[in-house]
């Protein structure tokens, strides 16, 4: 744990920047801080979890590309969201780059998150870095070869991973390393941020598993394996000189709180965001659904018919995930209810409902109670 430093006490260090990915969006009512476009479902990969369920080739119902142009026209309208291009494996599209550019000038800021195939080269990378991308996302779910690899179904995964990540890094660009929990990676949790520390991320993204796709319900955490979880990424972020990010785990906002509360001193700002599915994202699939996220696929409309934006700012869908008023069962009492909202994906992928509680979240809130209010953020 040596190599770990709060971020507070960082000088002269040579971290990534991150402001380049920080837009300036502050009403999550009108806009949203990421917007993810599965340019395609198509990957090499057969990942045990994978919430695509990617397939082998691309899809002729995929957004081509003049509708994907039509689509990041209506998404300049956001003024600085991210966009995340995501897949299956983007990098199978030959016109990434024409996306890229295209977003690029219409004032959006492209990431990138592609499979670690032999389709990242270092001249890919260049022409990406070149049209625009501002940051290259690539997942390490192990702290070694063989949890990584099994995850993946393809050894030698793990390597060429580190492999991309320097190259990627060597081009200039921000790396960020996304990591999903499950029942088989959350013992290495400890052991992966080390590895994730000695690779010199802007940020490291854990996900924590939903039963979408080919991720299975038994695979996930139980409730107290994930507070036990959140309570060792809150020590870990505040000891890495980069930022921790959670997905699908809005409960790890409630438990930095609370640890400050205790404490007697404000929660880390930049963690105080309250996004969630719908709120402060989107996502829109290869055939131009647009979701609250990936791991809610209930469709708002679509992109083909309706602009995206109309579908954010107005869709009953969306509308209603952002009223924590209207959440259900313990989630609709707490008090973090404003701030966290536990995970809508995980409420609708294990209850049937977005608005449900979230089952996974270990937290019992007193009945009717307001008495935590001051953590609307």
């Amino acid at each position: 744990m040596g190599k770990f430093r709060d971020r507070s006490s960082v000088t002269g260090m040579a971290a990534p920047s991150t402001a380049s990915l920080r837009p300036p969006v502050t009403d999550l009512d009108r806009a949203p801080i990421v917007v993810a476009w599965e340019v395609t479902r198509a990957c090499g990969y057969r990942c045990v979890h994978c919430r695509a369920d990617a397939q082998p080739r691309r899809s002729p119902r995929e957004l081509d590309l003049a509708e994907g142009m039509r689509m990041i026209d209506d998404l300049a309208a956001f003024d600085g969201s991210i966009l995340v291009l995501t897949g299956g494996d983007p990098l199978t599209r030959p016109d990434l780059e024409d996306l890229t550019a295209h977003a690029t000038r219409r004032g959006l800021r492209v990431a990138l998150t592609p499979s670690a195939t032999p389709r990242v080269t270092d001249a890919r990378i260049r022409s990406l870095a070149a049209a625009g991308v501002r940051r290259v996302a690539l997942s390490l779910d192990g702290a070694t070869a063989a949890t990584h690899d099994g995850m993946r179904r393809l050894p030698g995964s793990y390597a060429r991973t580190l492999g991309i990540l320097e190259s990627v890094r060597d081009a200039g660009l921000p790396i960020q390393v996304n990591s999903t929990i499950t029942r088989a990676t959350v013992g290495e949790i400890d052991q992966l941020a080390e590895v994730v520390a000695g690779l010199g991320p802007a940020m490291w993204s854990v996900f924590f598993l939903v039963s979408v796709g080919r991720g299975r319900e038994e695979d996930m955490l139980s409730p107290a394996a994930h507070e036990e979880a959140f309570e060792r990424l809150a020590d870990l972020d505040e000891r890495l000189p980069f930022r921790v990010k959670v997905t699908e785990a809005p409960p790890f906002r409630r438990v930095l709180a609370q640890r400050a509360a205790r404490r007697g001193t404000p929660p880390p700002p930049d963690q105080m965001v309250p996004v969630r599915d719908g709120q402060g994202f989107m996502f829109v699939s290869h055939e131009g659904d647009v979701c609250p996220s990936g791991f809610l696929p209930v469709s708002a409309g679509n992109v083909r018919d309706t602009s995206p934006v109309a579908i954010y700012r107005d869709s009953e869908l969306f509308r209603s995930l952002r009223d924590a008023d209207r959440l259900g069962g313990k989630c609709g009492r707490c008090g973090f209810r404003r701030l966290c909202g536990g995970s809508r994906a995980r409420a609708w992928a294990l209850g049937g409902d977005p608005l449900g509680e979230d089952p996974t979240c270990i937290h019992e809130p007193p009945p009717a109670t307001d008495q935590e209010e001051t953590h609307r953020c």
